[in-house]
């Protein structure tokens, strides 16, 4: 984990640690506005829950099951199920201390989730999950309080998206705003405190991977063009197109609209590279998922979100990363690497366009692979290990774009090292 851009080691069960870290900044800023957000990681693979909440879950039976598909893995949802309800328990941890601290008339809470189920298991007779773009995978639940001002127990039929957010939140504290860009969102602050408000039949747009759906208060154009009346067809069974050509083409309109407005343009400008150096930051990470790896280097998983780079077997081998140098400055370097004695003696060098610096590695540091252990079911992505830092030295590095680096000018032996991540901490 990270601090403020340094490593860090955590303390336990992550969602647990970041409880308390949320726990612990409401209790230092009790005495003035603050916002926290607090994002947890679960329930997400790889299926790790605490014994608390797995031995509650482990054997017993449920009465929902996936209805779309006949392979689900009961195992992989009753660990999602118990991550959910550690994650009530943490949620419940934050309330209290709320209330604890007499801030909760003063305090607006919001819990919300970023997208439909990990994998097939009860979803409401939603069509779909994670990944896709009918109802049941981007359609989510989100609950908002503020007591004596939203009343409680109060149900809102209107749809809604993430977008609505800041304009609503604005909206309930009489906050104006001004942004360099019309704010896509909505103000449904309304609709929140009980007073009038003219309802739109508006279109809220989903986009995953190249597919896109369009959502109305009553229907959905999906990826394929095919449209529902979701007030009746949550499973999205009934295609309603035929039946209804100009409403079919309505909303296929707006949805090449939004795609050229949106996609078209993202695409065609999207050469954005990594920044480093951000003047505001001491540090700045590089990990292996970032980067490009070149000859027989590989990835330890296909899934890059915790991968590191194996099979490091020659000079001819190497890492890239387009970078982005926000401000000219001297940066100290430490490569996290892992590497057996046997393969000792290989010397790396680091070097964006004219700046170099070179180290040798020395010390042996091989670590075993973990996390198997406390998989309830195996994961999808890679195992993880402990590396270590080698400091590569100073680097300057010229404001601007350009490739960044990592290779190796000698191997003596079979092997370079297993790499990480690179860490740059500015310096003067």
């Amino acid at each position: 984990l990270e601090h403020n851009g340094a490593l860090v080691k955590g303390n336990g069960f992550l969602v647990d640690d970041l409880t308390d870290k949320g726990l612990e900044f409401i209790e230092n800023n009790k005495a003035e506005p603050f916002f926290l957000y607090l994002p947890y990681n679960t329930p997400h693979s790889p299926m790790q829950v605490p014994d608390e909440f797995w031995n509650k879950m482990k054997n017993k039976s449920l009465n929902f099951l996936s209805d779309t598909n006949d392979d689900e893995d009961l195992k992989f949802t009753k660990a999602a199920l118990a991550m959910v309800e550690n994650i009530d328990y943490n949620v419940g941890r934050i309330t209290d201390k709320i209330k604890k601290l007499n801030l909760e008339d003063n305090t607006i809470i919001i819990y919300l989730s970023d997208n439909g189920p990990n994998a097939y298991r009860w979803n409401g007779n939603m069509k779909g999950k994670k990944g896709n773009v009918d109802e049941g995978g981007v359609r989510t639940p989100f609950y908002i309080q503020w007591t004596k001002h939203i009343p409680k127990g109060l149900e809102l039929n209107e749809i809604a998206g993430g977008i609505d957010i800041l304009p609503t939140l604005c909206g309930l504290l009489s906050i104006p705003y001004s942004t360099e860009f019309p704010v896509d969102g909505e103000d449904l602050s309304a609709l929140l405190l009980g007073n009038k408000f003219e309802s739109k039949d508006r279109f809220l747009f989903n986009h995953w991977n190249g597919k896109t759906s369009v959502r109305s208060q009553k229907y959905r154009l999906d990826n394929e063009n095919r449209l529902y009346d979701i007030t009746v067809d949550r499973a999205q069974k009934n295609d309603i197109s035929n039946e209804n050509p100009n409403l079919a083409n309505k909303f296929l309109e707006a949805k090449r609209k939004w795609e050229n407005e949106t996609i078209t343009t993202t695409k065609q400008n999207d050469d954005r590279a990594f920044t480093l150096g951000y003047p505001k930051a001491i540090y700045t990470q590089l990990p292996a998922r970032d980067g490009e790896a070149h000859g027989t280097i590989e990835r330890s998983n296909r899934w890059p979100n915790d991968s590191f780079f194996t099979n490091w077997n020659s000079v001819n081998d190497s890492i890239t990363w387009n970078v982005d140098v926000l401000e000219e400055g001297n940066f100290q370097v430490e490569m996290y690497y892992t590497c057996p004695p046997k393969d000792l003696g290989s010397v790396v060098e680091l070097s964006f366009g004219d700046s170099k610096i070179t180290a040798k590695i020395i010390e042996a540091f091989d670590s075993h692979l973990i996390g198997k252990e406390h998989d309830r079911v195996l994961r999808m992505e890679s195992y993880v290990k402990e590396f270590k830092p080698l400091n590569l030295g100073i680097i300057t590095l010229p404001k601007g774009k350009g490739t960044l680096t990592l290779k190796a000018l000698e191997m003596p032996n079979k092997a370079v090292a297993d790499f990480r991540l690179l860490q740059f901490k500015k310096v003067d």
